[in-house]
């Protein structure tokens, strides 16, 4: 599948839940944020005909996000249906790796292959701050449960006010290296006024040669994180939500008005 800019369209990223078990200030507010009825949630079934369409049709690589996708109920069996679609050669999920210690050995055995993890700080103290409510050792946890069970490479994504010379990015980077694990920073966007920037160490951001679609949890197909563009697969079908989205794939990003990070996945 190619865009109108000539970019090779092979990559998911899918949103399975707007919920979460934490509170991450750039993220969502304290008190939460209101999540979808569960009718308007895609079902499993739903989530593999879009994969499997997406397949069919050049999508190789798929990421699992959230809001916390860990806290989907049935998680690694949606993980099993889509790691079983032939084509696929690139299964990931990021998380918040709080419940990752008993889900990684699970998951790995499902198929999923690698494991983006958040994690901003390695102070305790500031990550109760940012998080809200989080424990950094169920991240340690998280992380040694995912190399114990080959989940290959663990990524960390640390984001960042302005750049990675930050005292907490500069640990993070740190901590990487003694754990050897690979670090990403990634600034602050803000959707609403359509600020981002490249992925230090990653391949976001760089819009000349994105290669991604999105779908959200209630079946929202999008060409973009920074626009406000979306296509529904439940009311539009999987062709023409597939072919609209493409189709009207922004040359760059703008802003985003109409979604949170919650129900996007960032």
């Amino acid at each position: 599948m190619y865009d109108s800019f000539n970019r090779r369209i092979n990559y998911l990223r899918i949103s399975v839940t707007d919920r979460c078990n934490l509170r991450c200030t750039y993220c969502m507010p304290e008190c939460g944020v209101v999540t979808l009825p569960h009718e308007q949630i895609l079902s499993f079934e739903e989530i593999v005909e879009v994969v499997q369409y997406g397949v069919d049709h050049g999508i190789e690589k798929v990421r699992i996000t959230g809001g916390e996708p860990l806290v989907r109920k049935g998680i690694v069996d949606l993980v099993r249906r889509i790691a079983a679609i032939k084509g696929i050669n690139d299964l990931g999920m990021t998380t918040n790796a709080i419940l990752l210690d008993q889900f990684a050995r699970p998951l790995a055995d499902a198929g999923l292959m690698r494991v983006n993890i958040s994690l901003d700080t390695i102070d305790p103290d500031r990550f109760r701050e940012i998080t809200r409510r989080g424990n950094i050792a169920d991240v340690y946890r998280g992380i040694e449960a995912a190399r114990k069970a080959g989940l290959r490479p663990i990524k960390i994504n640390c984001v960042v006010k302005e750049s990675s010379d930050e005292p907490d990015a500069m640990a993070i980077r740190q901590f990487c290296e003694e754990q050897g694990l690979e670090a990403r920073f990634i600034t602050e966007m803000n959707l609403e006024t359509g600020h981002f920037s490249v992925v230090e160490n990653g391949e976001g951001g760089h819009c000349a040669s994105c290669n991604r679609l999105r779908i959200t949890a209630n079946g929202d197909l999008k060409p973009c994180l920074f626009t406000d563009l979306s296509y529904n697969v439940r009311t539009m079908g999987l062709a023409g939500a597939y072919q609209a989205a493409i189709g009207n794939k922004p040359a760059c990003g703008s802003i985003n008005q109409s979604n949170q990070f919650s129900n996007i996945g960032g």
